[in-house]
């Protein structure tokens, strides 16, 4: 049975492991940065932290946020803040510092 005899390097975390925020960095150059979230103290912060980081890094995008509710779940993002580049949610459910989004970024 295929299920049973997979390889270690085929098998993939799954979306709802509890991951706080993905290891997947930004591919290529930046071409947007949004934060998703609810209008929180938590949030704000993670815009704030998002505008440092980009401005630290030298982008010339204008950081977004997305407090709309429809426009969030367009994402998919289980948990607030997220952190979208380039139309794809990297990290969520945790406030990052900037140097950890200019890791991200970078």
């Amino acid at each position: 049975m295929s299920l049973f005899n997979r390889k270690k390097d085929e098998t993939k975390p799954c979306c709802c492991s509890g991951s706080e925020s993905s290891a997947e960095k930004a591919e290529g150059n930046v071409q947007s940065i949004k934060v998703l979230g609810a209008g929180c103290k938590a949030c704000h912060q993670m815009f704030e932290n998002t505008k440092t980081a980009a401005a630290d890094l030298g982008i010339q995008v204008e950081v977004e946020y997305i407090t709309d509710m429809e426009k969030v779940m367009q994402y998919g993002a289980m948990s607030m803040p997220a952190l979208v580049v380039n139309e794809k949610v990297i990290a969520y459910g945790k406030v990052l510092k900037p140097k950890e989004i200019a890791k991200l970024l970078s």
